[in-house]
């Protein structure tokens, strides 16, 4: 009977890292729940239980190293050795840069940036010696291409990549069997948009085409189990890296001219319980935000990234048969 795998998740009282406990607890594993908000910890928590896992609820602010540090050592306490460790806490404001103040925007870094940076040294501390684990970093598209209104979270995604790079370099010049991924994601309906800092007139929302919190999971889960560098999830995303690669001017001028409204739904902001920026929203909003009518349950690009051997094979197979088909139509002429 296989082990059940000890994972920790950053970000675990909302959203796409609620969702990502769930998924392992209904694999049986023994899931540590970090984040400061504990109403939702324990919401999750017994999700995880309810789902077949066991749950260690451990509120935490991920910007402040100590306490990163002591979390991972109480995992190990009462769990035993951490075998998956993911960063995905975040916080952010919506507003223009020139809107931001120092200290909110210092603050949004500390966490986004800083706690993955931090939750990476705890587990490589512990993983390294051991020569096993597997480190996954919730990133987003905007780990390549920034867009209007949410400055500190672009600059803090594109610092988690080249942070997330560097690390891996460095384990590959040891010869380490740590694994470390990066999950690149599009638009997705958390619970981020109705508890972040936000300084617009209307409600903010994902930049459609969105997606559930679910298919997030589903990829952190993959990425955790296999061998790759990165996974992208959605179309979007890939567009998007594409078109920062090929044409960045062209991409300037289109996020500058739909990049506004596209983050902003028509109704007026309800400021009740909307800012979790210095201080948690300590109530249990689950792992959905409120744009479920909208948001896609399933990414076939992600399908296809995941079974990209088959995909592949099956397009080599193609490409041979289309070969032959010829060659024989040819020696018929």
């Amino acid at each position: 009977m296989r082990q059940a795998e000890v994972v920790v998740i950053t970000g675990a009282s909302g959203g796409i890292g609620r969702a990502t406990a769930r998924k392992f607890g209904s694999e049986g594993a023994k899931v540590a729940l970090l984040a400061r908000g504990r109403s939702g910890l324990e919401a999750a928590a017994s999700e995880v239980r309810e789902a077949g896992g066991e749950a260690l609820v451990l509120p935490v602010d991920v910007a402040d190293h100590d306490q990163l540090e002591a979390a991972a050592a109480s995992v190990e306490d009462a769990f035993g050795e951490i075998d998956i460790w993911i960063n995905d806490a975040m916080v952010t404001v919506y507003a223009e840069f020139m809107d931001i103040e120092p200290d909110e925007f210092a603050r949004a870094t500390n966490v986004s940036y800083l706690g993955m940076v931090w939750g990476t040294r705890a587990a490589l501390k512990r993983m390294l010696p051991r020569n096993r684990g597997s480190i996954v970093q919730v990133c987003s598209a905007m780990s390549y291409r920034g867009i209007p209104l949410q400055s500190p979270y672009c600059g803090a995604k594109h610092a988690c990549k080249g942070f997330t790079e560097s690390v891996i370099t460095e384990l590959l010049h040891k010869q380490s069997k740590v694994q470390v991924s990066m999950v690149q994601l599009p638009g997705v309906n958390t619970t981020q948009f109705t508890w972040g800092r936000t300084k617009l007139p209307k409600q903010t929302m994902p930049v459609p085409p969105m997606y559930q919190p679910e298919v997030a999971a589903d990829a952190i889960h993959h990425a955790a189990h296999h061998k790759r560098r990165q996974i992208y999830v959605g179309i979007p995303t890939v567009a998007n890296i594409l078109g920062e690669r090929t044409a960045p001017w062209l991409l300037d001028r289109y996020l500058a001219r739909t990049g506004y409204k596209s983050q902003m739904t028509e109704q007026p902001l309800d400021p009740s319980g909307h800012d979790n920026l210095f201080d948690p929203v300590d109530e249990d909003r689950g792992a959905h935000g409120p744009f479920d009518s909208r948001a896609h349950a399933h990414s076939v690009q992600l399908e296809l990234s995941k079974h990209r051997g088959l995909v592949l094979a099956g397009m080599a197979s193609a490409a041979i048969g289309a070969g032959a088909a010829a060659a024989m139509r040819g020696s018929g002429d």
